[in-house]
């Protein structure tokens, strides 16, 4: 098989939002969904992404100030415009005209257009609270060159927030003028980044026939069933990868739409707990609320985007000695006294969030809830728990004491597969066998199966791909995703006969994920047929990754298969887009050094070295690169 690799001056089409149907906007809706619409116009949905001059704006532009760091900046309205006057480190000041505000509350954040079509992030922030001006990394050091820098592509609204904050969101990147026209149909979450395009719906109103692929309403999403609308809300409360350019299609589902995380390091403690901001869903899949069935509307209103009940209300219309209809397994039994979470009345300790949803602060002010609604289990060690949370001058080991005093008799401390993901994360981890036994065990969150796939995966053998075999066809589509890769140990038949099906999987992201495989296998090791759906499966994987060239970390990816491909001036240009877009990015620089002298020879070389050291002049590699020429 003669495989394509991506053109790294690959343009891609600018998408349009001339689906079947078309956005008509919420005032439309509200026209007719008076109720909904009220609830809706001032929850931190509508108010997500709003203009400058739409009464949102929280922060004092009245000649305030803000220093931090060298930087210095100034705050004005000027003919009822809000400015920034930025001086930075490097003693460089520019103005900037505010395009536009972000969020309402606990904090708000302010987009600039640095260039025309690119709107950045402003890393000095409102907290609306208590009524200051900070910065959101203020232990960083943030020069300009810095690619972490407010005006840097990590910073990107285009690129890395706008699709949560927008309806019918476009981004439409020009990889080769690194230049951005995006578009959207209504700034802020809508009522059709739910629902879907209303134009169907409003013919259905004047008794037209629908098309097909429709609900009987008129509108692509159906909210017939909970796990169809746990996936739409998952579009943007999870941490993920988007495999297309912008928002899509409502009730598209999710695995067709994104790569979502599994509990990796430095996204999720061991056990699973929060500790980047990962926005929910992986939280929530461990859940065993989640495996009984229960959905996001059994406790948020989703009009007003708050939840349905105050305080221990909204967990004792379910967990209580009434318990609910709806969901039959639950223990019938009072929760919300004192013989259960052995606390004061009325104090923090009794609320059922502090001890199972532990909070995390992100964004400086901003508070988030762990979802996968979990037991407190300090006993495993891992540094961050319900109870050390509150009482911070206790040891963990004090309250694993508590705990096992309290509930002497608990089925609630077995094994965790959280010490099995610790010790594979610092390689103390012999052998695979455990690792494995969590991959197999039907018992266990789906994530958290998919978890030990992705574990597995550098350590895989032939016996271990064999092991695993059978999840290529489990119906968890994460589990899918992640089998795959696996089988890198098997040999190369095995490989092909077990991959093939799921080049034809119905969900994108697990045919992507087999088609990557099938980069590495000879042409003479697969049939005709075989060739020819591997060939369909990599490039819709060059469609979905083309979407994210403005991405520093796509072109190291780019970069790293085509070194598999043995295309080495491919590899180098790849290496080079990611210095272009971020010159700190200290991975890339030897791997370019290496393939100028591979490509072009050691005077191309030598200048590669010297590039690299003018900008991270102390970067190990490098300077060991540097001993290597006599430099």
């Amino acid at each position: 098989m003669k495989l394509f690799f991506l053109a790294f001056s690959l343009v891609i089409g600018a998408a349009t939002l001339a689906h079947a149907q078309s956005y008509v906007g919420s005032d439309s809706c509200i026209e007719c969904h008076q109720e909904q619409g009220e609830a809706w116009s001032g929850s931190h949905h509508a108010l997500a992404w709003t203009e400058t001059d739409s009464g949102t704006l929280r922060a004092d532009f009245d000649g305030s100030s803000f220093s931090h760091d060298g930087m210095h900046v100034t705050f004005a309205l000027r003919d009822g415009v809000p400015l920034a006057q930025v001086t930075e480190k490097d003693g460089v000041t520019t103005e900037y005209g505010m395009h536009s505000v972000v969020g309402i509350e606990p904090l708000q954040q302010y987009l600039f257009e640095t260039e025309p079509g690119r709107l950045q992030s402003f890393d000095v922030v409102w907290d609306t609270e208590n009524k200051r001006w900070y910065h959101l990394y203020p232990d960083q050091d943030l020069p300009p060159d810095d690619g972490l820098h407010w005006t840097g592509p990590y910073k990107n609204w285009n690129a890395r927030c706008a699709e949560c904050h927008a309806t019918g969101f476009v981004k439409d990147y020009d990889a080769q003028t690194r230049s951005y026209a995006s578009q959207q149909a209504e700034i802020g979450v809508g009522c059709e980044a739910c629902h879907g395009p209303g134009s169907a719906h409003l013919s259905w109103l004047d008794g037209q026939v629908l098309a097909d692929g429709l609900s009987e309403y008129g509108f692509s999403m159906d909210w017939g069933t909970t796990e169809a609308g746990i996936q739409q809300c998952a579009t943007c409360h999870s941490r993920r990868e988007a495999l297309a350019d912008g928002n899509p299609l409502p009730g598209t589902p999710y695995h067709d739409a994104y790569n979502l995380a599994v509990l990796r390091p430095g996204l999720y403690h061991p056990d699973g707990q929060i500790l980047d901001e990962v926005y929910v869903y992986g939280s929530f899949l461990q859940s065993k609320m989640y495996a009984r069935g229960v959905g996001c509307m059994e406790c948020h209103d989703p009009h007003r985007a708050e939840t349905i009940a105050e305080g221990n209300g909204l967990c004792t219309q379910c967990h209580s000695p009434a318990g609910n209809p709806d969901f039959p397994t639950l223990s019938l039994k009072a929760y919300d006294t004192p013989d259960h979470h052995h606390h004061s009345e009325d104090s923090a300790g009794a609320q059922c969030v502090s001890c199972h949803m532990i909070e995390r602060v992100y964004m400086g002010v901003d508070g988030r809830k762990d979802h996968s609604f979990r037991i407190p289990r300090p006993d495993l060690g891992f540094g961050a728990d319900a109870c050390t949370d509150c009482h911070t001058g206790e040891t963990q080991q004090w309250a694993a004491q508590q705990i096992a005093g309290w509930y002497p008799a608990s089925t609630q401390r077995e094994p965790h597969f959280g010490t099995t993901f610790d010790a594979a994360v610092s390689g103390q981890l012999t052998g695979a066998q455990d690792l494995t036994a969590i991959a197999l065990d039907p018992d266990q969150a789906g994530i958290v199966r998919a978890t030990a796939l992705f574990l597995l995966q550098p350590v895989a053998n032939a016996a271990v791909a064999a092991a695993v075999a059978p999840l290529l066809s489990d119906p968890d589509p994460l589990i899918r995703v992640n089998a795959a890769p696996v089988q890198r140990g098997a040999p190369i038949a095995d490989r092909v006969t077990r991959l093939e099906p799921l080049l034809s999987d119905p969900l994108r992201n697990v045919r992507i994920s087999a088609a990557k495989e099938f980069l590495t296998i000879p042409t003479q090791a697969m049939t005709q047929a075989q060739s020819e759906a591997a060939g369909a499966g990599i490039a819709d994987w060059q469609r979905s990754i083309a979407t994210r060239l403005d991405f520093p970390e796509t072109h190291l990816v780019l970069g790293g298969f085509a070194l598999t491909l043995r295309n080495s001036r491919a590899a180098e240009g790849a290496f080079r887009e990611v210095v272009a877009l971020d010159p700190q990015r200290a991975e890339a620089w030897p791997m370019i050094v290496q393939l100028a002298q591979l490509n072009r020879g050691t005077e191309a070389a030598l200048q590669a070295l010297d590039e690299g050291l003018t900008i991270l002049p102390d970067d190990p590699a490098l300077r060991q690169l540097a001993i290597q020429y006599g430099r």
